[in-house]
């Protein structure tokens, strides 16, 4: 945790003696104390994420057997996560020359860009890393805890899970907190200018989020579409047997996508949504006193670190009865959840009448936001989970082969996309008049951005139930390997199906809180067009602009109705981009996917004793074949990500862009729910029949499941969960880039006669 706060620090420091490009407009205000509960309640949840970790420690490891199998998952994860390391390392290298070139060179961006930028992808990746590791040592826990009891079991996972969730938010409010204070009291930078600029951090957490996300997604998945191809349906033996090669590939990959990849995912959804709300409510008072622009610019970040230390009683709360059926444990997650989601509408409701009480309209666009993540984690629950009739219906369609569960499954995953889409057009237009925006266009803006903070406020515990599958699922694999007795698998596998729900609820947490994130950047990119036109300006030039109404400066310099034809182009190839990088990412699993099915074939075929038991599968050559092909699948569809937002932009203008940020957030958003849900629901049918449910395992009902559940590997750790991270990445970059479009598209469009 020392490492990078030093770094920060040191940083903030040499950006002190950096000149503001921008005249500031007023006199600044001191910082409110109630700014300090952010970095306190920060500072909190780490110490908690660090007590839970020391906790689970001190748990027993099982036997032998189950040290050694976990010390293989932990050496393939960490072998995993250093290659991508190394990758992602050149890509941000050369990010940051390119940014360094925009503010030092080209004079269009701030100069503590490329500096936040790096911090953004370095507390990223180290949250991500705690959180990966952290599951490594805590499967083989897992396992052996619930030989005790089904309580003791999901106290470990769970609070292991925590550990995810707590430094997520714990790093993602302090980095902010840090610099903010720093800018703030060392710097003459202007509130506006410090909350646009630190935008530039979120780009950090999002280009690293989504190298995690689609690389991770890769790996997992293609161990683990061969894993059960080939030993399931073909060899026909139990899942996480350690007779089939890949076992270990596929329980590395449950570390490395579903916990360092989901990790990564939501700590960029939460510092944007933050860094966005802080945006927009600076733009949306700064014309008429600064000191009320500095309150609301604050907000977001108290809001989110009375969030975290709420998360940790959330989690204190969590327990279960011996022999609990899915409900119930659901219903003793949701207990968590529920608790810190009530406590943080009684804290939002005095934290606005003290910062805002003129404004009071805020606090209920927090709670919209608040209401509709949980709607949708709710709707998620019913569409995935194998206690409700969607997912049964899909089991059902079994017994007529694989094409039917095929159908079933994208036919609700399809369906599942009506309760979330409503929820969040709901959430907007509550969060967006509440605010007061039908009486002003800021207002209303900045009442969705708080929204967004408000869905992600508790993200400490949600994340905890996200993060605690992955560990379940891994346990029972150890179980299974280790020959524990089946009593003892029987639990695992019990908050293993579990660990799907909230995995696919935190999957649908996560596309929600996006498409509310993504929205409000969509505002953000206005407000850093704005500042951009500024840039270089007189102070009295740049002071009418800057105090410009946004809906009056909008509508005197750009064509944003949809009869453009440069927006409904943007539009169009926002579209396009959903679909492009779904198929770049599927295809990947598929080829990566293949080779490891010809791996294992080759292994059953030539190492003689492998399904007698007498001979160890090479398990090394299997996670080698993962870690090659995400290494070099990832790549293509990132870099798509951050180069199309910019040549829509040289070539159509911002416009352009605005229609490319509104395609892309529809459709990804719909896609991605879809994608999860299906994916979900297709893994918790191949469930419901393992637990002896239509002829149960070995059954022909059971290799039809296994089937959709393959097909659904991909939409729902893959391409589906990558997408919530596409579409806030395209606005972020679009946020990075607006001063170029804002210099040079105008030349290129009068060049290409299209503006």
């Amino acid at each position: 945790m020392k490492i990078p706060i030093m770094v920060m620090g040191v940083l903030c420091s040499l950006i002190a003696t950096a000149h503001a490009a921008l005249p500031d407009v007023g006199e600044r205000p001191g910082i409110p104390p109630i700014w300090w509960v952010a970095p306190i309640g920060a500072l909190i949840a780490l110490a908690a994420a660090a007590y839970f970790y020391s906790w689970m420690k001190k748990q027993s490891e099982g036997d032998a057997m189950q040290i050694k199998i976990a010390g293989y998952v932990r050496a393939g994860a960490l072998a995993y996560l250093k290659q991508q390391y190394k990758v992602v390392a050149i890509v941000f290298a050369v990010v940051f020359v390119l940014l360094a070139i925009l503010a030092f060179g080209l004079g269009v961006q701030e100069p503590i860009a490329p500096f936040a930028f790096l911090t953004g992808g370095l507390i990223s990746g180290l949250t991500g890393f705690i959180g990966m590791k952290t599951a490594t040592y805590a499967n083989n826990r897992t396992a052996a805890a619930a030989k005790n009891s089904l309580n003791d079991g999901l106290k470990v996972a769970f609070r292991s899970g925590a550990v995810m969730g707590l430094n997520v938010v714990g790093f993602g409010v302090l980095a902010i907190s840090i610099w903010f204070y720093c800018l703030y009291t060392l710097t003459d930078f202007g509130i506006h200018k410090i909350t646009v600029a630190l935008l530039s951090y979120s780009f950090g957490a999002s280009l690293q989020a989504l190298f995690a996300r689609v690389g991770g997604g890769i790996f997992t998945k293609a161990a683990d579409v061969g894993a059960d191809l080939v030993g399931k349906v073909e060899a026909g033996i139990p899942e996480d047997d350690p007779r089939n090669p890949a076992t270990i590939a596929d329980n590395v990959g449950d570390n490395v996508g579903d916990v360092a990849g989901m990790g990564a995912d939501l700590y960029e959804s939460f510092c944007g949504a933050i860094l966005a709300a802080s945006a927009l409510g600076a733009a949306a008072f700064f014309a008429h006193n600064v000191d009320l622009a500095l309150r609301a610019a604050i907000l977001p970040m108290v809001i989110a670190g009375i969030g975290t230390v709420l998360s940790v009683v959330g989690v204190l709360v969590v327990r279960a009865k011996e022999g609990a059926t899915q409900k119930q444990l659901l219903a003793s997650l949701g207990r968590g959840v529920n608790l810190s989601s009530l406590l943080i509408v009684v804290a939002s409701y005095f934290v606005v009448k003290l910062l805002l009480p003129e404004h009071f309209g805020v606090f209920w666009s927090i709670v919209s936001g608040l209401v509709a993540g949980l709607v949708i984690a709710k709707a998620t629950e019913y569409y995935t989970a194998a206690d409700f009739k969607p997912t049964q219906f899909i089991a059902n369609q079994a017994k007529t082969g694989p094409g039917t569960v095929i159908i079933a499954g994208m036919a609700i995953g399809f369906l599942s996309t009506w309760i979330p889409v409503i929820a969040v057009v709901v959430g907007i237009i509550v969060a967006y008049g509440v605010a007061g925006g039908f009486g002003n266009m800021e207002y209303g803006l900045y009442g969705i951005g708080v929204a967004a903070v408000g869905m992600l406020s508790t993200l400490g515990i949600t994340l905890a139930t996200d993060a605690y599958g992955p560990i379940a699922d891994n346990a029972g694999g150890n179980a299974e390997m280790s020959h524990q007795p089946p009593f003892v698998r029987e639990r695992t596998d019990a908050l293993d199906s579990l660990g799907n729900t909230t995995a696919a609820t935190g999957k649908g947490f996560a596309i929600g809180s996006a498409a509310l994130t993504a929205l409000a950047l969509l505002a953000a990119f206005m407000e850093e067009v704005r500042v951009s036109m500024a840039r270089g300006l007189s102070a009295i030039e740049a002071k009418a602009i800057l105090t410009q109404p946004l809906a009056e400066f909008i509508n005197e310099r750009f064509d944003l109705t949809i009869l453009n034809p440069t927006v409904l182009s943007g539009i169009f190839i926002g579209a396009m981009l959903v679909c492009v990088f779904c198929a770049l990412t599927m295809l990947a699993v598929g080829r990566a996917a293949g080779k490891m099915v010809e791996e294992v074939r080759r292994q059953f075929r030539e190492i003689a004793g492998i399904m007698e038991g007498k001979a160890e599968p090479d398990y090394a050559a299997c996670v080698a074949i993962s870690t090659q092909g995400a290494q070099r699948e990832m790549v293509l569809p990132s870099i798509l990500a951050v180069i199309v937002p910019v040549i829509t932009g040289l070539i159509f203008g911002v416009a352009g862009v605005m229609g490319l940020l509104v395609g892309g957030l529809t459709t990804g958003f719909v896609v991605a729910v879809t994608m999860a849900n299906a994916g979900g629901a297709w893994d918790n049918a191949k469930k419901y029949i393992e637990s002896g449910k239509l002829g149960g395992k070995r059954s022909d009902a059971h290799k039809a499941a296994v089937v959709g559940d393959t097909v659904g590997d991909p939409f729902k750790d893959t391409s589906g969960p990558s997408l919530n991270i596409l579409i806030k990445l395209m606005s972020i970059v679009s946020i990075v880039v607006a001063g170029v479009v804002v210099k040079y598209s105008p030349q290129i469009g009068k060049l290409l006669h299209i503006n």
